[in-house]
């Protein structure tokens, strides 16, 4: 026994040795891979966000995250305001990611020895300090299982920093294509008001001279205050949209015009969601190693520096058995299967609201092109009623219904691009693909 504690000794002395080396070495948060050498990330790249810092390249996790490049045309609109709030956000998912990145840090070092101050109490009028220096030497995985529970942690951090940024991008494009919307329609609108002005001025005319009745001035007079409200409510939704977005951007961006196109292929990359079940998955997996090896007994080695100089001990400690550890351990051994089907009913649930956007865009786009069909064979009414109407074979009431069918058709068929570009932009959202990874 004392040539073992005389191993043990020694083996306490060169890990405390190697403690202090490794002690002033350079933070990893200071370091960066070179994006070349990264996963995914094309040659030349910029990989200037918190997700590159050192360590990144070892979670498969974060690796994905940090390949994933934005469906957004990188010169187009949707990039403006993208950028724009992206830089006003305050930052709090990058602020607890380096937190995470810290606590990994420290639980990576959680194998060297461990040292501090211990008091016992020797006697009812005295105390007894030294010096105690402690190193596990059989755990039962504890520490592997505290680190694997600090990498998770980190990989939940990144998740969220995503999914924040796809998220703040996603809530000011919404905005923006909501006010181009309003715009759009409000056009619309504007000219119908023109026009239906212009048939209340005949209206009025043909009524001095008794050629027509107050019934159909009325009815015209109608048309053109729907027509009116129709179009106020429009700027109103614009000037709204636009108020929105300049709070969440920080500035106003009135000036920014267009939709872009945004390309959403049938298979991508997982979901945020399914990224966040997997490392949940990895941290409820952890957590129960770390439970597991608590009832388990376990070795430790401890040498303590008194007056009297070393001394060197062994220590068996771990939970104590009782009657229902078997069930704890069969709990604890289930949790693998546990996290492996939650993560399989994110990943159906995810997979289902994909499927079902994708529908509905191709049901828009069915629209469109019905709607467009309409609109143009309205239009050609719309001038053979007026031909008619030159030579008395229609009424100006007749006219009058004609034109407004025509302009409320023209304004929905106006609305059907935009919800279009918002279902495109919440499938990217789910997806991650807003935001460059490289740049997170």
């Amino acid at each position: 026994m004392p040539r073992f504690e005389k191993l043990a000794v020694g083996h306490l002395a060169a890990g405390l040795l190697l403690s202090g080396c490794l002690a002033g070495t350079q933070p990893a948060t200071k370091q960066q891979f070179n994006p070349a050498e990264r996963p995914g990330v094309q040659a030349g790249a910029q990989a200037t966000g918190t997700l590159a810092m050192r360590g990144a390249s070892e979670s498969a996790l974060i690796a994905d995250l940090l390949k994933r490049q934005s469906v957004l045309p990188p010169d187009g609109p949707f990039t403006m305001v993208a950028e724009e709030v992206i830089k006003a956000g305050s930052g709090a998912s990058v602020a607890e990611l380096r937190v995470a990145r810290l606590k990994e840090q420290a639980r990576a070092r959680n194998w060297l020895p461990r040292l501090g101050p211990s008091v016992n109490l020797t006697s009812l009028s005295g105390l007894a300090t030294s010096l105690l220096l402690e190193q596990a030497l059989f755990d039962n995985g504890r520490r592997k299982a505290e680190r694997a529970y600090a990498a998770a942690d980190v990989e939940l951090a990144a998740i969220s920093l995503s999914a924040e940024l796809n998220e703040r991008v996603f809530q000011g494009l919404s905005y923006y294509v909501r006010a181009e919307q309003a715009r759009a329609q409000a056009a619309v609108a504007v000219r119908a008001v023109d026009r239906l002005a212009e048939f209340d001025l005949i209206i009025t005319e043909r009524l001095k001279g008794g050629l027509s009745d107050r019934s159909e001035q009325q009815v015209i007079r109608q048309r053109l205050s729907e027509m009116q409200a129709t179009l106020a409510g429009d700027r109103e939704t614009e000037t709204s949209a636009h108020a929105e977005l300049a709070a969440l951007a920080g500035r106003p961006l009135e000036g920014v015009r267009g939709l872009d196109a945004v390309l959403t292929a049938a298979e991508g990359p997982a979901p945020l969601a399914v990224l966040r079940a997997r490392a949940e998955g990895g941290q409820m997996v952890a957590q129960a190693n770390i439970e597991r090896s608590e009832m388990l007994p376990g070795l430790r080695a401890s040498t303590s520096l008194a007056g009297g100089g070393l001394e060197p001990g062994l220590r068996l400690g771990g939970g104590m058995i009782n009657n229902g550890l078997r069930a704890s351990m069969d709990a604890l051994r289930a949790t693998g299967d546990v996290a492996g089907r939650r993560t399989a009913r994110v990943a159906e649930d995810a997979r289902r609201h994909i499927v079902m956007l994708d529908r509905q865009i191709a049901l828009l786009r069915s629209r469109e092109v019905e709607g467009a069909a309409v609109l143009q064979q309205t239009a050609q009414n719309l001038s053979l009623f007026t031909e008619q109407y030159k030579i008395g074979r229609r009424s100006l009431l007749e006219l009058v219904n004609q034109y407004d069918t025509h302009a409320r058709l023209d304004r929905d068929q106006a609305a059907l691009r935009h919800e279009v570009a918002l279902l495109q932009l919440q499938i990217a959202r789910d997806r991650g693909q807003l935001v460059d990874g490289a740049r997170m």
